[in-house]
This record gives C-alpha cells, sequence and structure tokens, in this order.
C-alpha cells in the first residue's frame, strides 16, 4: 500500500487520502475540506502575494485574553474603555486604544485582523487553537506553527540554534504534536538567563532528548546573555520579561532562528481593568513598538512577520467589578512585516464589538495566514503516525488579502 501510494503524483496522492480519511474517519470529522482546500489551493501557492517571505516568525502571545475593545480595537458609547482611544497614525486604521500611544504612533507598520472569533472561551481550549489550528482532542497533539516550518522547510541550514523558542515559556505548550520530540520548541523561562536554568515541561524521556539536542548547539546560545546590549537599547524595550524577551527575539531571529514565540500574561481582566491596562498596555505598547522600529532600522521587517494573538477577546460590557469577562466572539490579531501591508484593518467587528461586522476570520484561518507567510503548503494533507490526515491550522484560508 505505501509503495504504491508512493507512485501517485501529488494531486492523486491527496485525493487518495482525502478518500481514505472518509472511509476510515467518517466525514464529520472533515466537513468542506475538499472544497476548503481547493479554495487554499487557488489562493496560498508560491505564485500569491506574501507566499514565503517571512524568513523569521515572532509571535507575541497574549495569555489571559486580551481585551480587544481597550486595546486593538477600540469602541465609542456604551461599551468603551476607560482610556480614551488614539487616533492612529495609519491611513488604513483609524483609532488604537489609549493605552498604546507608542503602537498609535506605529501604526503604519502594522495589520489588523478585526474579525477574529472562536468557539471556545475557556482559556486551555482557546490557547491550543490559536497555536495549532486545532480543538483540543484526548487522542492526539497536533504540533504548534514553529513545528510546521521544520517539517516543511527542514532544519535551518547553518545555523547552531534551534528552529524554535519559546520565550517566557510555561508547562502548556503543544510543542511537536505528533511529529518527532526533537523538533519540539526550545524553552527559555527567563529572558534574562538564557537556556542556564532549563526546567523539564515535557516527559523524562522528551527532555532528555531536547537536552541531547540542546548540547548541539552553541555554548553561545546556552550562555546567551542579554548584557551584552547597551543598557540603552535594554531601557527602550522595558526592563520586564516581555520587553526583554521581545529583544532576545531579535537576537534569535538576527542569528537565523525561524520561529519564536514571547509570552506575556496577566490578561485575564475580571477586575478593575483600568489599572490592569495601564500596567500591561504600557508593557506592551514599550516592548512591541521596540521591537518593530529595531527590526526594521535593522533590515529584518520585511524578512520578519511579528504577530500578535491571544486566546479569546472579552466582554464589550463592563462587569459589577469593573473588569471584562471571557468572550470569543469577537477579538482582534495583528500582523506586522514579513510581506503584511501597512496601515491595514482587515474586517471588522460592529459597532459594540459583540460580533464580526463582516469578513470573520478563524484561528485556523489566521495561523493558515502566517503559515502562508512562511511558505508552507497549507493546503497539503500530511499523515500522522496513527494514519490521520493534518494539515497546518487544520484546513484554514489563508487571509491573502492581508499581503502587500
Amino acid at each position: 500500500m505505501k509503495s504504491e501510494l508512493l507512485r501517485l503524483n501529488d494531486a492523486n496522492r491527496r485525493q487518495f487520502m482525502l478518500n481514505t480519511a472518509k472511509t476510515v474517519l467518517g466525514v464529520t470529522l472533515l466537513p468542506g475540506l475538499s472544497s476548503k482546500m481547493a479554495k487554499a489551493a487557488g489562493a496560498s501557492g508560491p505564485g500569491t502575494p506574501g507566499f514565503g517571505k517571512a524568513k523569521h516568525v515572532i509571535y507575541l502571545w497574549m495569555g489571559g485574553g486580551m481585551t480587544h475593545i481597550d486595546t486593538f480595537d477600540p469602541k465609542e458609547g456604551a461599551t468603551k474603555g476607560f482610556g480614551d482611544r488614539i487616533k492612529a497614525k495609519a491611513e488604513g486604521i483609524d483609532y488604537l486604544g489609549g493605552y498604546l500611544p507608542k503602537l498609535a504612533e506605529n501604526a503604519s507598520k502594522l495589520s489588523l485582523i478585526r474579525s477574529m472569533s472562536s468557539k471556545t472561551g475557556v482559556h486551555e481550549a482557546g490557547t491550543y487553537i490559536m497555536k495549532t489550528g486545532y480543538e483540543p482532542r484526548g487522542t492526539i497533539v497536533h504540533p504548534a506553527m514553529g513545528v510546521w516550518g521544520s517539517h516543511f522547510l527542514g532544519r535551518i541550514k547553518d545555523v547552531t540554534l534551534p528552529d524554535s523558542v519559546v520565550v517566557n515559556s510555561g508547562s502548556a505548550y503543544p510543542g511537536a504534536g505528533f511529529f518527532p520530540p526533537a523538533m519540539s520548541p526550545i524553552p527559555i523561562s527567563n529572558p534574562e538567563s538564557g537556556l542556564q536554568n532549563i526546567k523539564p515541561t515535557t516527559s523524562d524521556a522528551q527532555f532528555s532528548k531536547r537536552v541531547s539536542l540542546m548540547n548541539e548547539f552553541d555554548s553561545g546560545f546556552r550562555n546567551f546573555d542579554l548584557t551584552l546590549e547597551t543598557a540603552e537599547t535594554r531601557a527602550k524595550y522595558g526592563k520586564n520579561n516581555f520587553g526583554q524577551g521581545c529583544l532576545l527575539a531579535r537576537r534569535l531571529v538576527e542569528s537565523g532562528v525561524r520561529f519564536v514565540e514571547v509570552q506575556m500574561g496577566g490578561w485575564d481582566m475580571h477586575n478593575t481593568i483600568d489599572n490592569a491596562m495601564t500596567n500591561n498596555g504600557n508593557t506592551l505598547d514599550t516592548g512591541f513598538s521596540a521591537l518593530l522600529l529595531d527590526l526594521e532600522a535593522k533590515g529584518l521587517l520585511d524578512s520578519t512577520m511579528v504577530v500578535l494573538g491571544s486566546e479569546f477577546g472579552r466582554t464589550p460590557d463592563i462587569n459589577e467589578n469593573d473588569g471584562r469577562d471571557h468572550y470569543p466572539l469577537a477579538y482582534t490579531t495583528v500582523l506586522a512585516g514579513g510581506g503584511a501591508k501597512r496601515g491595514f484593518a482587515y474586517g471588522a467587528s460592529d459597532k459594540e464589538g459583540r460580533r464580526p461586522a463582516d469578513k470573520q476570520t478563524s484561528p485556523s484561518d489566521f495561523l493558515a495566514t502566517i503559515g502562508h507567510a512562511m511558505g508552507l503548503p497549507v493546503d497539503e494533507v500530511v499523515m500522522s503516525p496513527s494514519n490521520r490526515p493534518f494539515t497546518v491550522g487544520d484546513k484554514g484560508v489563508p487571509v491573502i488579502d492581508i499581503f502587500a
């Protein structure tokens, strides 16, 4: 069977796997696969805008559920935030939240997707789907985006660093999924200390494999020292884990690392959101802006896509504790560089930020968009070791309009 499959051309092999999946798994597990794959295949290949422009990706992860109304999709009227919105300096973006003055100044570098919508308002499931494109299933773990890059593009040539890294990492991360454990992102728990104090976040066997892989890397990476940067540069990013994580991410992509995730928590703002946003907003605003300016100054922004995501948004209505609760029905993601348009907003939520008003975009579409920018064949079916078919972003369709 395997030898016969290998003799087929790409189109016939793909159709064979689709037919097999329908027979073995049942069509209810693969709704609309053929039509969405055809749609993606017609709009996501090498000849389309943005394909392969992003040689590196930095994913800024806002853990806890970032409020869209107080950041990248501010509103007026009953649902407005505590801070007055700021006019963005970009022709295609109207306003940003009042807590983000530096990003408002640099909005001409941003593309916003203001029509995101998800099915889950639970932290763990929301995080999983925004990092893999798949809803959690008890029978399998799906790969993170950096691992898909390693699978399709291969190991980075002439670089003794890992393909992907997670900065400020916690224990809940999908990692290599059904791909070999050696493809897992290398976790850095603290950007100040690099990999010196790495702790296991997986089974002993997987951790041993990671350590073995790590021993192949330069000692310079294992003792990565941000103090080699000037005090002025470090201060520009913000003297906190997120800001220093963004600086480390810049250094890593500058050295050739393909995919870096920088995590920032504290967005679960059920209480006194104004105080929480004052702190978190300033941290995000400072670190993100410095990263964009630094990448551009070094000539890296065109080849590096910086994306920002969170597991969901937060309620348009302020609750009795002056906070906002979980809200997956409408939220915003951000892309910059790597072939994305500058000063551009795709889609919109309604006037109160409750629902997408047009161009609704799913987490799968968002990840397929990142994959497209990386030059990945997002419609290509990959069979897991258990002979189940998967694609980058779970059959998501790239948002081609986001690319220049």
